[in-house]
């Protein structure tokens, strides 16, 4: 398996439970576009940070990758497969948060 399917695969279920969280919004009285912002901005967010440090970890030779099981891009040093980590994490941390925050909030008033 290369590095590119596994993060696919990964990406994939994290953005299946975003688009659940995204659609079931308005349910717990939000709009969809808070969410769809807090999502885009914790991912361009942490696709840059992880751009900047992969490439000077790269670069001062801490890791190497096997060259075989990468697709070819490359965000600085990074190659882009390196993204699928920190898009899975801003996919699916804020979208958990949403789906479990009704619960929260319903015992908050009580």
């Amino acid at each position: 398996m290369t590095y590119a399917g596994l993060g696919l695969g990964v990406v994939a279920a994290c953005a299946a439970l975003a688009a659940w969280a995204v659609v079931t919004e308005p349910r717990r009285g939000r709009r969809p576009g808070r969410l769809l912002a807090v999502l885009g901005l914790t991912a361009a967010a942490l696709c840059l940070l992880t751009a900047v440090f992969d490439s000077l970890m790269i670069a001062s030779d801490l890791f190497r990758y096997d060259e075989a099981a990468l697709v070819g891009p490359r965000v600085g040093r990074a190659p882009v497969e390196d993204l699928a980590w920190p898009l899975a994490a801003a996919l699916a941390l804020p979208s958990l948060l949403a789906l479990t925050d009704r619960a929260r909030s319903s015992e908050a008033r009580r």
